[in-house]
């Protein structure tokens, strides 16, 4: 199973998509943005898990495809 992950840059002012959570994938201004853009690479992906982090680099929510 892939696992994709969304996470905050150092200073949370940036989000990343990360692909089994080596280098950045893709870079995105608003958090939104990527999960939504993290939503339709592991939907394609499948089967994968999507992790979601939140500003303070805690798990907010897993998304399963």
């Amino acid at each position: 199973m892939k696992e994709y992950s969304v996470v905050p840059n150092k200073d949370a002012t940036t989000w990343f998509l990360k692909i089994e959570d080596v280098a950045p994938y893709e870079e995105f201004d608003k958090q939104s943005t990527a999960i939504e853009a993290g939503i339709r690479v592991a939907e394609a992906n499948k089967p994968s898990r999507l992790i979601i982090f939140n500003d303070t680099n805690e798990k907010q929510e897993i998304k399963t495809f």
